[in-house]
């Protein structure tokens, strides 16, 4: 595991194992689903396999009503558009290829599914009805984000590639635009919620693994506090009774 210090900074960062496995998937799921749209719906049909791809989009209301549950993951690998694709793509290189060198590549996945169903669900759990389809891993680059800037709350991102934000206020600035987008403008097309979802997902977990570490800490520092006043008490004790059993001239 490398060593990273908070000056650390690269336009271009290396293209990590796993990462590369998932750039490669889904790109491979854009273009299968741009050949099957242009394919009819009777040739569709006589491919039953491509059922789950076919309503892979995340749909609220087939999550709920029709148990569709494939979909918080097939959602992930599908986008709308070369612009969409290339822009997650690009955001998912950018600051996923430190996390996986710092977590390896087991870890870095699971969070991965984990920001990116976890979106999926909080999409589902707070409308349920919705008959608006969600597609793009979005709610997963989202949860990486906010664990870049919770990791390295210092490092510089330059903004278009000129003005330089500190990661910290970087994720808390979009943080605070989706959450006003979402009141501001619920209809727009753009999963707001869905990329909320991933930012909270992702702060619960890293915040959750934390917590358990500091009440250990605290716990051995506790525990040493004990040991080290037993050790006192007995230390005064026999000193007491050393000092009783000298002769006093």
């Amino acid at each position: 595991m490398g060593r990273y210090t908070e000056s650390y900074m690269s336009f271009f960062p290396p293209l990590t194992p796993v990462l590369k496995k998932l750039i490669v998937v889904t790109a491979g799921v854009f273009v299968l689903t741009y050949v099957l749209g242009h394919l009819s719906i009777e040739t569709l049909r006589l491919y039953c396999w491509l059922y789950p791809l076919a309503y892979g989009g995340l749909t609220p209301y087939d999550v709920t009503h029709h148990l569709l549950l494939w979909q918080p993951f097939t959602y992930l690998f599908l986008h709308d558009g070369y612009f969409h694709i290339l822009f997650n793509l690009f955001a998912l290189w950018m600051f996923g290829s430190d996390l996986e060198r710092l977590w390896g590549g087991p870890k870095f996945l699971f969070y991965f599914f984990l920001t990116g169903v976890g979106a999926a669900v909080f999409d589902v759990l707070v409308q349920p009805n919705s008959f608006i389809p969600v597609i793009g891993n979005s709610g997963a680059i989202f949860g990486i984000l906010l664990a870049f800037g919770m990791i390295w709350p210092d490092r510089p991102i330059f903004l278009w590639f000129v003005v330089p934000v500190k990661a910290k206020w970087f994720v808390l600035g979009i943080g605070v635009i989706e959450f006003l987008s979402e009141l501001g403008s619920p209809g727009s097309g753009i999963a707001h919620l869905a990329h909320l979802g991933g930012m909270l997902v992702g702060y619960l977990y890293l915040r959750g693994g934390a917590l358990p570490q500091r009440a250990s800490a605290r716990y051995q520092a506790w525990q040493r506090a004990r040991l080290r006043k037993k050790f006192e008490v007995y230390k005064r004790r026999h000193e007491s009774e050393d000092s009783s059993n000298k002769w006093v001239n």
